[in-house]
């Protein structure tokens, strides 16, 4: 066994690779077992599917095995698995297609899996995560079919990356395309938040945190409404929610605003409505709750248009959302004189312009 910057390799002794798991992943729990999965350029072919990855099968490491996700050959491969929940991970196991044939030069499959890169983010974007593992060390002769990486980190996906770029130079033995074709990847870690240690049995020791160490404990996210080193600071200034990053919307008391998730606990100020307050009333509609209409004579978002040629209208609103039991008709003009109510609302659908007068 080789230990290599945090990750541990397994060149061709899986008996070897499963003694030396055992005692780690008897204390942390496969999280990944059975979550959603996805993989970019997927085959049509359903054995082929990415979930393939995350059953628990890896008794058949083979192409047509049905236990491997298996995608087309593109310049870029990428698999994800969806944890449904950020979890706090220990280490990350991936069992690699093997054909039946020992990792080496003489297995054609293995130049495919240079380069790879594991990460681990709390969306499906990699970039904005934390890159676990990133292959610039392996040769065909020396990439294990079973391989494990430590990264103590928190995130709800892990992702699988791999690139062939046009227009760079790639090392000696590296394959012209590349796919995802993994047979199996676990995710080990706690199966809850706000635990660490070897059986996920420890409290974060910060009462705040939501998030800590899985070895050490020490808080590396606070619970939502809280921030600071421990976790010992309430949000303040109209802020809510993780590391009090997100603003409170129009409450009528700033004050009684969530800091757990921005809701307005006494409501919203005049002209706005929703449970964060952030939404604006309805054209036509004003006031506590926006229940109020627009007084006589306006209409509109804010209430902020008047109604046509200034007219002062008993009832006027919207000039398109004329109600006919609601209008009785002194006189219309249009450049002229329009007798019917017919004509008034033809008048209307050629953006025609009126005088109003509603008794």
């Amino acid at each position: 066994m080789m230990s290599l910057s945090g990750h541990s390799v397994y060149p061709h002794d899986v008996l070897t690779v499963l003694f030396c798991l055992l005692t780690v992943s008897q204390a942390y729990v496969n999280v990944a077992l059975n979550k959603p999965a996805y993989q970019q350029y997927p085959n049509e072919n359903d054995r082929y599917d990415a979930s393939n990855a995350v059953d628990g099968r890896k008794s058949d490491l083979g192409q047509y095995g049905g236990q491997c996700a298996v995608s087309q050959n593109r310049q870029s491969a990428t698999w994800w698995v969806n944890l449904t929940t950020i979890h706090s991970i220990h280490h990350i196991t991936i069992y690699f297609m093997t054909n039946y044939k020992p990792f080496g030069p003489s297995n054609d499959i293995t130049k495919y899996f240079l380069g790879f890169s594991v990460y681990v983010s709390n969306t499906t974007a990699r970039l904005q995560g934390t890159l676990c593992y990133k292959d610039d060390n392996f040769t065909l002769d020396t990439i294990p079919a079973v391989f494990t990486t430590t990264c103590p980190v928190h995130g709800q996906y892990v992702i699988y990356y791999n690139e062939r770029l046009s227009g760079v130079t790639y090392p000696r033995g590296y394959s012209d395309r590349v796919s995802t074709d993994l047979c199996e990847v676990e995710v080990f870690g706690c199966p809850a938040t706000g635990y660490f240690g070897s059986n996920c049995s420890v409290p974060c020791s910060d009462v705040n945190c939501q998030y800590c160490h899985i070895e050490s404990g020490t808080c590396q996210g606070c619970k939502p409404g809280y921030k600071g080193h421990r976790c010992e600071m309430v949000c303040e200034g109209g802020t809510y929610g993780a590391g009090c990053k997100e603003t409170c919307g129009t409450c009528r008391d700033v004050n009684q605003c969530s800091i757990n998730n921005g809701t307005c606990l006494t409501g919203c100020d005049a002209g706005f409505k929703g449970d964060l307050c952030q939404t604006g009333c309805d054209a036509d509609y004003q006031g506590n709750l926006c229940k109020t209409l627009c007084p006589v004579g306006y209409f509109g978002q804010d209430c902020s248009e008047t109604c046509i040629n200034s007219y002062t209208c008993d009832g006027c609103n919207d000039k398109k959302k004329f109600k006919e039991s609601d209008i009785k008709w002194s006189y219309l003009s249009i450049y002229g004189t329009v007798d019917s109510l017919k004509n008034f609302k033809q008048g209307l659908i050629m953006g025609a312009s009126y005088l109003i007068k509603v008794k």
